[in-house]
């Protein structure tokens, strides 16, 4: 399962590289929606892509940006008063006496500072950072190239994928854990993934993928794939358009990756599945399947074998 990747966050690496337009529209609903609901997960790389704004639909994003920004800087702020009492409180404690409450109680806040310094410092950062700011996990957004009357659009969709047709429920397992669904099988495309499969695909552009696989002790280890040649990947995906037939929540636009047999060194670092990474000269044929899903069969076939070395993330 890809869990995460390193992605061109930044929408000017697909109109520069893959003459793609940008669906402007799009991400000004988007950044609309985050600022009525900062559930919303936005890599910082695509909000420094409206750093400076050419346009009144930039403009408006940038906006967007600054409010959400300024808002979380407030926030932060005012929690970072509350953890600061608190780990002077706790300390204050120790020094009279060491008890596991007062251990716990610095131990937290002091968690929390660090945390809220990184998001506070974030928010105001306007240098771009790739490994920091265009990683994204499930649920997260990123940039991704479709077909649209002719042409390669760029336009941002949430990494995890809901289906048309499926309930809203389908994001998350019975336990309330995110679902598999950000993933899509090629054993399954002909069956879970049939209404997307020949019908609506998309690309991504990423450098890095991750992985979690068994360290041998019952644990995990968080690991890292790039290709060796160091060009971008061009990962194949399903996208959907999803509306709730009862109109109560917002309609959602969602990609998955495509995941197949591991490559032979992905294999060996322990993991059992590899993401599509399609040659370039398949990309307008993949973004425009026709239903034909022998063709896009004969895609995957034809895919780039680039050895992916890998290394324990950071």
């Amino acid at each position: 399962m890809c869990y995460s990747a390193l992605v061109k966050a930044d929408y000017k690496t697909y109109v520069r590289t893959y003459k793609a337009d940008i669906d402007l529209d799009a991400f000004v609903r988007l950044y609309a929606a985050r600022s009525e609901d900062r559930r919303i997960k936005i890599p910082k790389g695509m909000d420094l892509a409206f750093l400076t704004p050419k346009t009144a639909g930039e403009r408006e994003i940038k906006g967007y940006i600054d409010a959400y920004n300024a808002a979380l800087v407030t926030s932060s702020e005012q929690e970072l008063f509350k953890q600061a009492k608190r780990l002077a409180d706790a300390e204050r404690k120790l020094a009279l006496k060491q008890t596991k409450t007062a251990l716990s109680e610095a131990r937290i806040a002091g968690n929390k500072i660090k945390q809220l310094k990184r998001w506070i410092g974030a928010a105001k950062r306007t240098e771009h950072d790739p490994v920091r700011d265009d990683r994204i996990f499930p649920d997260w957004y990123a940039p991704v190239m479709v077909a649209e009357n002719g042409g390669r659009v760029v336009r941002p969709m949430r990494y995890h994928c809901r289906p048309a047709g499926k309930p809203a429920s389908i994001d998350r397992t019975r336990s309330g854990q995110v679902s598999g669904t950000y993933n899509a099988r090629r054993d399954n495309l002909t069956r879970f993934w049939r209404g997307q499969f020949g019908d609506t695909h998309a690309l991504m552009v990423a450098s890095v993928f991750y992985e979690n696989v068994d360290d041998g002790n019952g644990g995990s280890v968080e690991i890292q794939f790039h290709p060796r040649t160091g060009e971008d990947m061009l990962i194949a995906c399903l996208w959907s358009h999803w509306t709730d037939p009862a109109g109560e929540q917002p309609a959602l636009d969602s990609f998955a990756a495509i995941t197949d047999e591991p490559e032979p060194e992905v294999a060996a670092a322990g993991h059992d599945r590899t993401i599509i990474n399609i040659k370039p000269a398949h990309v307008d044929a993949w973004l425009n399947p026709h239903g034909d899903t022998a063709a896009m069969q004969a895609i995957f076939d034809d895919k780039r074998h680039p050895y992916y070395e890998h290394r324990m993330a950071a």
